[in-house]
């Protein structure tokens, strides 16, 4: 039996690169995650926009930027305070999120709603952010390289078994 498959490259004569954790990860999350949450919330002012003229439009991205600077807190401190302490990460975004949903609310009720608002644009503008920034975070933790174990010190004879 032969084969048709092409040989393809040579393989190399150098060693196997070590593959670590992904650097910064919270950032990164951060960065995708609020590219797709822009882009979306585009798509969903325009709608706004088309049925609401641009009183939708402005509610449509006021809802949507909250909500983003909601989730951007939580990466922010996620990226400070897990770089010298990993483990201490989740407890902090459990108590930065206790602070942001009351600091939320109560500026919600001490400023209100501005005459300006469309409330029904403003929610699925946060709505969509929601559901967008949470699948972009999903993703990005899916291609994210943790380090579960610590790596071996080498021995001293140079070899790592």
């Amino acid at each position: 039996m032969t084969s048709n498959a092409e040989p393809g490259p040579a393989s190399g004569n150098g060693p196997v690169g070590v593959s670590g954790p992904t650097k910064s990860l919270w950032l990164k999350l951060l960065a995708m995650s609020s590219a797709a949450s822009a882009a979306a919330l585009v798509l969903t002012g325009i709608a706004a926009f088309i049925f609401n003229g641009a009183v939708g439009f402005w509610s449509a991205l006021f809802g949507g930027a909250l909500v983003m600077a909601f989730f951007a807190i939580s990466l922010a401190v996620g990226h400070f305070v897990g770089r010298n302490n990993p483990s201490g990460a989740i407890g902090l975004f459990v108590a930065t999120y206790f602070v942001k949903v009351v600091g939320f609310a109560v500026v919600l009720f001490v400023i209100g709603a501005p005459a300006w608002l469309h409330g029904r644009w403003f929610l699925i503008g946060a709505v969509v952010t929601v559901v967008i920034w949470q699948a972009a975070e999903m993703y990005g933790f899916s291609k994210a390289r943790l380090q579960i174990y610590n790596d071996p010190e080498p021995r001293k004879d140079g070899t790592d078994v």
